[in-house]
């Protein structure tokens, strides 16, 4: 009889996994939500350049949150698409304080005007 040695690793073969699901509760691993980016984006230029971006931002991050807790550990950028909301919501809100200042100096001006005559 002639002796043949095992094979490199001792003759095992690759560790088997415990059959569960991989990363993720779903039993896959997670991705971005397509919107996220998106989302974030249009957050971010609400507040520096165009404030009409606000209320599409937060309604979406509102869609898209919505997606993600209806599917746990399906998305994995939860996060971004909170960003992107809250900027838009903080928008929207400094865009409602300019509305009511500007209404209250357009009624002072008024008064004062009034009362000089």
């Amino acid at each position: 009889m002639s002796y043949t040695p095992p094979p490199a690793g001792g003759g095992y073969g690759p560790p088997g996994g415990f059959g569960g699901p991989p990363p993720g509760y779903g039993g896959y691993t997670p991705i971005e939500h397509p919107q996220g980016l998106t989302i974030l984006i249009m957050g971010i230029l609400s507040l520096v350049i165009c404030g009409l971006l606000g209320p599409v931002a937060w309604i979406m991050g509102n869609t898209a949150l919505r997606e993600i807790d209806a599917q746990p550990g399906r998305y994995s950028n939860r996060g971004q698409v909170q960003a992107g909301r809250i900027c838009g919501m903080i928008t929207c809100g400094l865009f409602v304080f300019g509305i009511i200042a500007a209404f209250l100096l357009i009624i002072v001006a008024g008064v004062s005007s009034g009362g000089s005559n």
